[in-house]
């Protein structure tokens, strides 16, 4: 019976140290700072890529102009590659994203990607002088105005009224 007694001081061994490990667990967690808070998004400055798109760009590059406070630039990018694409992203105010993108892609391959799977609805919209067709169902809600020698989407998880409000601001040039 030798081997019982064995088999007694492993297992209270091994409860032992899971419980060390345990307590251990504890205090890393109650001491060690942890902040379980959104981040902090930086702003971007986009003039310098505005710019640039604006010369190489085969059509007119949209920015936004006099956006209320609250929205941050957060990203932007410009690939004069193949399809002249011009992505510039926001943070709208409460958080949400919205991005305008431009490319003289094909269509349908642009919007789909921009959209991240979008559909068409029948709903269209006149706004600040150019037809936009809203997009539903992807990953993000869209407007999608065709023309101008490009395709530009204003996509994102941004309500109905802050895309109209992006797309409102656009001014090509």
């Amino acid at each position: 019976m030798a081997g019982s007694n064995g088999k007694q001081k492993t297992v209270r061994d091994m409860i032992l140290s899971l419980g060390l490990i345990g307590i251990a667990a504890a205090v890393i967690y109650v001491f060690i700072p942890h902040d379980d808070s959104a981040p902090d998004i930086k702003t971007v400055d986009y003039r310098v890529e505005l710019l640039t798109a604006r010369r190489a760009a085969s059509y007119p590059v949209a920015a936004p102009e006099g956006l209320p406070t609250g929205w941050k630039a957060t990203s932007v990018r410009f690939q004069a590659d193949e399809s002249d694409a011009w992505h510039l992203g926001f943070q709208a105010p409460g958080g949400e994203y919205v991005q305008i993108e431009q490319s003289a892609q094909k269509p349908s391959e642009f919007i789909d990607e921009a959209t991240q799977g979008g559909e068409a609805t029948k709903q269209t919209e006149e706004i600040a002088g150019r037809t936009w067709t809203r997009y539903t169902g992807g990953r993000y809600d869209a407007l999608v105005h065709q023309g101008d020698g490009a395709t530009t989407v204003v996509a994102g998880t941004g309500s109905p009224a802050q895309l109209t409000e992006m797309a409102k601001s656009l001014k090509m040039a």
